[in-house]
């Protein structure tokens, strides 16, 4: 005998096959729209919601990973952006021909600049005068019957005297034949001068004295009538010859 089986009415929901389906294709779709939501507004690390399950769906968390991933990439590259200044560059770097070709003002103004003379000094001549600017009271040859061995230059007492050219002093001090105070210089050419009358002697015996450099001072010692320099040229010793001719020839002119 067979066994009936029960009649199903064809108007009975069958609720074990139907109502599973319908609550998991809501929570799927559930979980994809909050996904796309994070990802959307670039917010990482928040859970999505869903109801009426305890545990997420893979799908979900894959999404939520994704996006807390995309989230720090840009966090990082922001951090790194910003940490890197970049220097505003408000001209262009002038190139090596361009700077050679605009000289720097303290460059153009050196360039102005006048070169300032160089003070060079005069060398001495050989001989000089040995009173310059004084006045020729007397010169060399017959005075009042006797021989005037050299040339008289006035000035007020006490103007400097000077050699007339380089050479030792042999004698310094009182002469003999009114020559008063009186100085002697071998100049080592077989030449001596004398510088007679003075007020006051400069130099020593034995001295080495320069063209042009004071030897004394003018004055009237001796047989004198007034403050003057008696200038003597000697060819040796005691052997007077005309001062005049013989400073002439080595470019001095005494006025006589």
């Amino acid at each position: 005998m067979q066994e009936d089986s029960p009649v199903q009415n064809e108007n009975t929901p069958d609720t074990s096959q139907t109502a599973p389906p319908r609550r998991t294709g809501r929570r799927n779709r559930l979980i994809v729209l909050g996904a796309a939501a994070l990802v959307a507004l670039g917010l990482g690390g928040v859970a999505v919601a869903t109801s009426g399950t305890d545990h997420p769906a893979p799908a979900a968390v894959s999404l939520d990973a994704q996006a807390r991933a995309d989230s720090a990439s840009r966090a990082d590259r922001s951090v790194r952006e910003s940490s890197t200044p970049v220097a505003p560059s408000l001209s262009p770097t002038p190139s090596p021909s361009a700077v050679s070709a605009s000289p720097t003002p303290a460059k153009t103004a050196a360039a102005k600049a006048k070169p300032k003379p160089k003070k060079t000094t005069k060398p001495t001549p050989a001989w000089v005068d040995p009173m310059p600017g004084a006045a020729v009271t007397s010169c060399y040859g017959q005075r009042w019957g006797t021989l005037h061995a050299g040339i008289d230059l006035a000035l007020p007492s006490g103007t400097p005297i000077h050699a007339a050219a380089a050479g030792t002093v042999t004698q310094a001090g009182d002469a003999s034949d009114g020559y008063g105070n009186s100085v002697f210089i071998d100049h080592g050419n077989g030449y001596l001068t004398h510088y007679a009358h003075q007020s006051r002697i400069a130099v020593t015996v034995g001295q080495k004295v320069k063209a042009g450099q004071v030897i004394g001072y003018e004055g009237a010692t001796g047989d004198a009538t007034g403050p003057h320099l008696h200038f003597e040229v000697h060819q040796g010793m005691w052997n007077q010859i005309d001062p005049a001719p013989f400073m002439r020839a080595h470019g001095v002119d005494l006025g006589c």
